[in-house]
Formats: C-alpha cells, sequence, structure tokens
C-alpha cells in the first residue's frame, strides 16, 4: 500500500470514529486492570492496554481486521516508569494501533508528582519531600498551579552580571562579591550559570573565596575540567559587548521574590515563597518524579511501526543532569563529556580543525528508537523540562504534526543523530551500508512551538543533526532563547548522508532572546538538494548579555552547503554565513518578498 494511501486511510478513521472496524480498549483513571477494558469498565493504566492489544494481535481475529484504538478518557495519568512501547506492539499499514484521548475530554500522560503537606514559616511555604526508597525525593523543577516556579536565583529570571575575569589555568571564576553569602559552608548546594555565547553551562560551586569586593570561584568535578579545557564556546573576558555573565542559583538565601524556591538536598525540605493570592488551600504544586513518561524503541531488524499518537497531553517531565555532574555543552544543549584544544590542528579530513569533543545526548519525555511511520497528531506537550519529542535513530516515515509545545525547558523536536556517545562529532558521520541509522522521511509539519530553551537556553525549537529527506513545513517557533529551526551537525564539507531536506513556510520570531551566534533558521555541514523557502523571520530577540551582535534571520553556520535558499521575508536582510560551500544559492529574500500560500501559522 503507498504511503499517501496509507495516510488518507488513517485520516478517514480520524474523521470517522464511530465506523466499525477493529477492536476498542478503553481507559480511564477511575478504571482497574482487572476489568476487561471496555468503556463501561475501563482499564486503569495504558500499560495494561497496550499488553490487551498486544494478545489481540497475537491471535488474530475480527479486532485485528481495522485499526485496533487504545482510549484515554478524561483525566491524568501519573507514571511511576516510563510507558515503554516495542515491536511487538506495532500495527500494520492496514491495523494500526492508535492511541488516542477521547473525543471531548482531556488525557493527560504524566511524569509528575502532586506535592502535599505545605506548612507556613515565615513569608516562605515549606513541606518535607516524599520519599522514595526510604529517601527524600530530589527535584529540580517545580510548577505551582500549572505555572513554572523559579529555581532560588541571585538576580531572577534571565537576569545576569557580567564577569571580572575566568582564568583558564586556575579554572576559576571571578565575579562581584555576593552580598548574601559569606561562604561555600552557608550555601553548600551553590551552582553558576554561565553564558558562554551560544550556549550555557551549569556548574556546582566547590569553593568561593572573598578577595576584597570580589569573589574567586572553584568549582566540582567533572564540569571543571570540560569548562576550562574546552575551546567552544567559553565565555569572554572584554568582549564587543562586555564580558560573559554569569548568575547564582540553589541557595535558600536567593528565596527572597515571590515565585521561587530552594531544596534541601540533605534533608529533602522544599521552601516556597508564595505569589500574590496562592493559598495553600488554592494551590496545586507538582514536581516531575520521571525524565521520561514514554519510550518506543524498536532494534535495526525489528522496528516499531503503525502506531499513532492523537489528542493526547504529555506533561511534567525532568531534567536531573546537572545535579550530579554539572552542564557544560559544546552546542544545542548538548553535554560535553570530553573535549580540548590540539596543540596542533590538523586531520585527513579538516587541515585547520583545532579542537575536538564527544558530547551524550539530552534527556527527552517522549523517546523514538528504531520506528516507522509512528505519528504524532493534535498532541500537547507541556511543562517538561529538557527535550520534549526525541526521534533519536532509526526512524522513517513519521509524522509529527499539528501538536503544540509549550513551556518546554529544552529543544522542542529533536531529530537524528548528532553523533553522540563515543562518535568524535567533527569526524565525518558514518553509518552501517544501508544507512538506517539515519533519521529520514519525517513530516514535521503544522506545529507551534511556544518558549522552549527555559531551562537550557543553548537548546532550540527544532533541531535535526545527521538526516535525510526531512520535511519541516508551517511550523510556528517562538519564544526561544537561541536559534529557532537547526537543521545539519558536523561542521564538516562532507553530507555524511545528509540530503534533501526542506524548510518551507515556517514562522519563527521572537528566537535569540538570551545567545547569540544563532538564527532563526540555522544549519550546518553540506547538504545537497536542500531547500529554505517560502518562511517569515522576525523579531531577534535583544540578547542582553551577549557579548557579540552575531544574531541573524538565517544563518549558515560552518561548511553549509547544498542549500537553495530563496522567498524568505525578513524584515531586513540580515544573514550570517561561516565557511559556505559553493553550492549555496540565494534567490530574493528580505523584506519585498511576496509570500505565497504561506502556512506558518
Amino acid at each position: 500500500m503507498s504511503r499517501i494511501f496509507t495516510i488518507l486511510l488513517i485520516l478517514t478513521m480520524f474523521l470517522s470514529p464511530l465506523q466499525s472496524m477493529g477492536g476498542r480498549i478503553y481507559v480511564s483513571p477511575k478504571g482497574n486492570d482487572n476489568n476487561p477494558g471496555t468503556e463501561t469498565q475501563p482499564f486503569l493504566t495504558v500499560q495494561r492496554a497496550l499488553r490487551e492489544a498486544r494478545e489481540w494481535r497475537r491471535f488474530g481475529g475480527d479486532k485485528t481486521e481495522g485499526m485496533i484504538e487504545i482510549i484515554l478518557g478524561e483525566g491524568v495519568y501519573p507514571q511511576t516508569s516510563p510507558i515503554f512501547i516495542r515491536p511487538e506492539d506495532s500495527g500494520t499499514g492496514d491495523s494500526p494501533t492508535v492511541i488516542r484521548g477521547k473525543a471531548g475530554e482531556n488525557a493527560v500522560i504524566s511524569g509528575g508528582v502532586e506535592l502535599k503537606g505545605w506548612r507556613q514559616e515565615g513569608k516562605l511555604w515549606t513541606m518535607e519531600a516524599p520519599l522514595i526508597s526510604n529517601s527524600p525525593q530530589m527535584f529540580r523543577q517545580l510548577w505551582i498551579n500549572g505555572r513554572k516556579a523559579l529555581r532560588a536565583n541571585q538576580f531572577g529570571k534571565y537576569e545576569m552580571q557580567r564577569m571580572i575575569d575566568f582564568n583558564i589555568k586556575d579554572r576559576t571564576v571571578t565575579i562581584p562579591f555576593p552580598k548574601e553569602i559569606t561562604s561555600i559552608e552557608e550555601a553548600p548546594q551553590l551552582e553558576m550559570m554561565v553564558h558562554q555565547r551560544w550556549a550555557v553551562a551549569i556548574l556546582r560551586v566547590k569553593d568561593i573565596v572573598r578577595q576584597g569586593d570580589n569573589a574567586v570561584v572553584s568549582f566540582l568535578e567533572p564540569e571543571s575540567e570540560l569548562e576550562f579545557s574546552h575551546p567552544w564556546p567559553q565565555p569572554v573576558i572584554n568582549g564587543e559587548k562586555g564580558s560573559s555573565s554569569y548568575c547564582l542559583m540553589n541557595a535558600l538565601q536567593f528565596v527572597d521574590t515571590p515565585g521561587e524556591w530552594y531544596q534541601d538536598n540533605r534533608t529533602g525540605k522544599i521552601y516556597y515563597y508564595p505569589r500574590q493570592g496562592e493559598t495553600m488551600e488554592n494551590t496545586i504544586a507538582t514536581a516531575p518524579a520521571l525524565s521520561a513518561v514514554m519510550e518506543i524503541k524498536g532494534t535495526p531488524s525489528q522496528k516499531v511501526t503503525n502506531v499513532y499518537f492523537k489528542d493526547i497531553n504529555f506533561e511534567y517531565a525532568a531534567w536531573n543532569r546537572p545535579a550530579g555532574k554539572g552542564h557544560v555543552t559544546l552546542q544545542g544543549g548538548f553535554p560535553i563529556t570530553d573535549a580540548y584544544k590540539l596543540q596542533q590542528p590538523g586531520f585527513p579530513w579538516s587541515a585547520t580543525l583545532e579542537n575536538q569533543a564527544w558530547i551524550e545526548r539530552p534527556e527527552a519525555a517522549v523517546t523514538m528508537e528504531w520506528t516507522a511511520d509512528v505519528n504524532f497528531e493534535n498532541c500537547r506537550f507541556s511543562h517538561l523540562a529538557s527535550t520534549a519529542l526525541d526521534m533519536v535513530t532509526g526512524n522513517s516515515g513519521n509524522i509529527i504534526a499539528d501538536n503544540r509545545f509549550t513551556d518546554i525547558g529544552g529543544t522542542a523536536i529533536l531529530a537524528g543523530s548528532f553523533a553522540e556517545g563515543g562518535y568524535e562529532v567533527h569526524r565525518p558521520y558514518r553509518t552501517s551500508k544501508g544507512g538506517d541509522e539515519y533519521c529520514r522521511n519525517l513530516d514535521i509539519k503544522d506545529n507551534i512551538i511556544i518558549d522552549a530553551t527555559n531551562e537550557d537556553w543553548g537548546c532550540v525549537g527544532i533541531g535535526c543533526g545527521f538526516v535525510r529527506d526531512v520535511n519541516i513545513t508551517g511550523n510556528e517557533v517562538a519564544d526561544v532563547n537561541y536559534s529557532g529551526i537547526c537543521v545539519g551537525w558536523g561542521w564538516s564539507t562532507d553530507s555524511c548522508g545528509m540530503e534533501n531536506n526542506k524548510i518551507i513556510g515556517n514562522y519563527v520570531h521572537r528566537f535569540a532572546k538570551q545567545l547569540y551566534d544563532a538564527g532563526g533558521i540555522y544549519t550546518l555541514s553540506n547538504q545537497p538538494r536542500s531547500v529554505i523557502a517560502q518562511n517569515k523571520i522576525d523579531s531577534i530577540g535583544r540578547a542582553p548579555y551577549a557579548t557579540n551582535d552575531r544574531g541573524f534571520y538565517i544563518y549558515l553556520d560552518e561548511a553549509t552547503d547544498g542549500y537553495t535558499i530563496e522567498d524568505n521575508w525578513c524584515p531586513e536582510a540580515k544573514f550570517g554565513d561561516n565557511k559556505p560551500g559553493p553550492a549555496v544559492v540565494w534567490k530574493n529574500n528580505g523584506p519585498s518578498v511576496v509570500l505565497k500560500n504561506h502556512t506558518g501559522k
């Protein structure tokens, strides 16, 4: 069956929910997993429904002759471990598995726990954290009535101060002495966020030593080694627009403004400064207990296929990495595991390369690996502290359409390998003979992404690494702290298999709000037969702590090649590039462009 015909069939199924075909399994927060899973006697958990569908497929019969629907009723489905969807849960082109919210109802798959038992202590509310395995559960995020609270911060949300010195030899940062803290003993969990060009670092403080009006700050390992050894990006002292900036975080002394909170790692005790109008009676406090709420994982030889998600909310997932080892990134939110400057530049594939770096992948609320035709339609992703939806490797034919992403701490939609793990990031990317590891034939279309990158400012709205035949069309991306839509990886003149990627008809605005070296649309490396066209891009952010003025509507970063860039509207011709290749073609871009049939929101 052709892919187009299959898509039309599935759309017909969605538009005709009362049509009798296949079988239906019902789930409700008021159900019971000992029930038969009918509409009047639903299951309690999605996992139990998946097992039932798996059994239907194992034995065949009438219930598998059309689509199998798992229908989630109104309410919250709290997870104690991620929902795991495996190859045995696969459907077929004629009989897909459809997991959807019940029409007109709000079904929420959540990794959060509700915190209860607040009491008043002066201006603050306090409570004891819930116990997990007889130990207090630790959190890095907290939401009050669905609104994110600010983790205790020296200056306030998105506020920073210029550093005085960044000393590579001594591995210290010099800052004005903080009046709230006189020694590390007063704030043993103190962290520093560092603004460094196109990324941020989060460093756990080892010591803070007063020197007159200043303080010299040192850091714990492994982040101290990484922060001062890796050359790109590092903070700048006395740059074009001043020195790089910082803020201190995670000390009880900083909980001095309504909406701020802190948790003591020694006791688990949580402190919160209530906002005006909040009372203990009208407040719902939610903290994420899981970093992942769902994992869809096949294998190279047996993919997860033909599973569709519709009308479901995915909420409350954590980002905990900085708590144990800090967070020093290369780009796009990818943490560095090792990096250093070479004493003598040069490799066979790059005579001028002067550094090496290895990275790992950020955490994600929903992860997909080795899938085919696994689609998300009209779902909502919100209150997630790292990546929302991540198509890691071996994904093909997936459609991500008409979803809404709001309040995302990292990247909203991530796709493709970024050479994480043992593969050095600048080495030309090579896969198996068939190239099955590539994410390919993906449609990322008509999604709305608002307020992503609010924990790790260096993440992006939509980020694609080593991908091919990917269509990014009709999306709106707004309110991100770095770049909007990014495609490509590797800093390489070699195409590394990337080709035929299309970024068409999107609307990107209010980007680069905190970091620069950014683009509303941003590309890396050689991608033959690729297109950037008919996009609307405006409202570059002011990035008040940037040390240069490198924010662009379209930015072709190192070795970008193979792109035709035409008929993109932006209020001025502010474009950037970094050693682009000879096959880049620019045609008619800027304020005079008339957008035709523009589908961006």
